[in-house]
């Protein structure tokens, strides 16, 4: 199926200064921008609460940022950054996570071309005794289309998320120009994270703290999880003229049958559904695709990036979800596993999501398309309000709460 949306259609000007470098002090001194039936107002994100209906159900993603970074020494002095992408062998996370001696895992390369074959050893710039007892090595075992196939071992019986807590660096958005400090060890993760897997963190999420946590439950907001795991894909811009020649990046979700039930009871109730950021949306738009392929194929099946343009499945979405809700408790399942590439694009119609949190995206971005699906072209309206108004940008910047068009 042709969109033929040019990319070039979903930019704007940011300038370096508008990029927020840093966290402000207070994760909910952002400020927050309002945009509903078509009117834009702003004000703090300690007031979140207030802005949101009465009755409703709000979602978080749950994902932990890991320290995925580590830096490795040949023996002729090169420096290589290996970037643990996602785990290949186990290849679920909590097994990978809790796998000792060895694992394989999908990863960037840093300075490839100096690591043709060979073992390489972990760079322990800071002579940590610790680190030292590891003797972290790794051995690449496969180079394809950019990515590599890497084999880490190492020497005492701790598991891969020790070794990852000992010796990795936590990632930072590249779009920072800064190397991670101390600060983002507890800034760039959220105070609910729980499941280690992300390169980057759902950022919408970056502002909450326990008092606003508070505040939506005493208003009888209902609150439940997803979980995808952000790969580096999150950070790549469309180099494409048109969007149908995006590849679109592949996440690992977790998606548990109390959430589904929820979901069904907001379809009965006409409760609407909050979404906290881009990835908990993807997560949830991509269930109905899942309920579909359930209903026609038996089975849960990774949803694909181009699903919701190539048919209409012609479904409800509570037959879609109660198809969900039905395979997992006859299969005695508590939760699911599987993978989506969904693509978000203005042609979109979203079929769970009625309000998003989100923060300001980049040009050119799937993240700015997303926006275009839920506003339309007010979304420049919207950047220009943001831009005009002196609103921080991307990851550390500030918020927005946006009712979808309908």
């Amino acid at each position: 199926m042709e969109l033929k949306i040019k990319i070039e259609d979903y930019s704007y000007d940011l300038p370096d200064d508008r990029i927020a470098k840093y966290p402000l002090e207070k994760r909910d001194a952002s400020r927050i921008l309002i945009y509903r039936n078509g009117n834009i107002s702003d004000s703090v994100f300690s007031n979140l609460a207030e802005l949101l209906p009465d009755k409703a159900i709000m979602i978080f993603n749950d994902t932990k940022v890991v320290p995925a970074r580590l830096f490795f020494r040949k023996p002729s002095g090169a420096l290589i950054e290996v970037f643990c992408l996602e785990p290949f062998s186990p290849a679920e996370y909590s097994e990978a996570f809790a796998v000792k001696e060895h694992c394989v895992w999908k990863c960037a390369v840093g300075n490839a071309k100096k690591w043709k074959d060979g073992a390489i050893f972990f760079d322990n710039h800071t002579s940590d005794p610790v680190a030292d007892s590891l003797a972290l090595r790794a051995e690449m075992i496969e180079r394809k289309d950019g990515e590599f196939l890497v084999k880490f071992s190492w020497n005492t019986g701790v598991s891969f998320s020790e070794v990852l807590s000992i010796c990795g660096n936590l990632p930072i958005p590249p779009y920072l120009n800064r190397e991670t400090e101390a600060l983002d060890l507890e800034r760039y993760q959220t105070l609910y994270a729980k499941y280690n897997g992300s390169v980057a963190a759902p950022t919408a999420g970056l502002h909450f703290t326990g008092k606003v946590l508070d505040d939506i439950r005493k208003k009888g907001i209902l609150m439940d999880e997803v979980c995808l795991h952000v790969g580096a894909g999150t950070f790549l811009p469309v180099k494409s003229e048109y969007v149908d020649d995006h590849r679109m990046h592949s996440e690992a979700i977790v998606v548990r049958r109390s959430l589904i039930a929820n979901l069904i009871r907001a379809v009965d109730e006409g409760l609407p559904v909050v979404s906290v950021g881009t990835t908990s949306t993807r997560t949830l738009e991509s269930l109905y695709y899942i309920g579909a392929g359930i209903i026609e194929h038996g089975c849960i099946r990774e949803v694909e990036q181009w699903a919701p343009y190539e048919k209409d499945y012609g479904y409800s979405l509570k037959e879609s979800l109660s198809a969900i809700y039905n395979y997992m408790e006859s299969n005695n399942m508590g939760s699911f596993t599987s993978r989506t590439r969904i693509i978000i694009v203005p042609v979109y119609r979203p079929k769970v999501v009625d309000i998003l949190i989100t923060n300001f995206h980049q040009p050119q971005s799937t993240l700015l398309l997303l926006i275009g699906a839920f506003v339309g072209d007010n979304w420049k309206r919207i950047y220009d309000y943001a831009m005009s108004h002196g609103f921080r940008f991307l990851s550390y910047g500030d918020s927005s709460v946006l009712f979808r068009e309908r």
